[in-house]
């Protein structure tokens, strides 16, 4: 599993592939819109014609996950279950390609991942799968530490919180957390 920085420069001008963050989120809205599109009162040839419009929407989205992770609804299903074992997290993480955002933020979250994959999560340019590393409990010191030193975002702000972090780090993070409200 690589990891890349991303300059969100590039994403915002389009010039980066779609993630599965974005394209599950859109499939999600479509079929939030099929469900209320149901509820509503239409003409029957109309609501028959808008239903089979976003069934197709929502099958080109479905299809755009498969594209880009096939078996892509088993695997997120398997890595939200927390029955889930660390050595089928570890095979999920390894099989996912790197815009596959929306899967490896689920594992970056699971309560059943290891050490030393939060570690390589840590360097995931998807800053919501940093933010899940920061705080989960099972990150290396090591690699909490490190989180801390990031000047992009204020990840040591989740770290200050996390209960597996040394006691003089959360102090001097706590302390640091205080002189920022003292400026405020």
């Amino acid at each position: 599993m690589p990891m890349r920085r991303v300059d969100t420069r590039q994403r915002r001008l389009g010039r980066l592939p779609r993630t599965t963050q974005i394209i599950f989120g859109e499939r999600q809205s479509l079929e939030n819109a099929l469900r209320l599109l149901r509820s509503t009162r239409l003409p029957a040839a109309r609501r028959r014609l808008e239903e089979a419009l976003l069934r197709g929407l929502i099958q080109l989205r479905t299809l755009e996950l498969e594209r880009i992770n096939p078996g892509w609804d088993r695997k997120v299903r398997r890595a939200a279950s927390r029955r889930t074992r660390a050595a089928a997290l570890r095979r999920l993480a390894a099989g996912a390609p790197h815009e596959d955002y929306y899967l490896l933020r689920l594992i970056s979250d699971h309560p059943n991942t290891p050490a030393d994959l939060l570690a390589r999560l840590a360097r995931h340019p998807y800053r919501a799968i940093r933010e899940n590393v920061a705080r989960h409990p099972r990150t290396p010191v090591a690699t909490l530490r490190a989180l801390c030193r990031d000047r992009r975002e204020p990840l040591w702000y989740l770290v200050a919180f996390n209960p597996s972090v040394p006691e003089e780090l959360r102090e001097r993070l706590r302390a640091r957390i205080r002189r920022q409200g003292e400026r405020r």
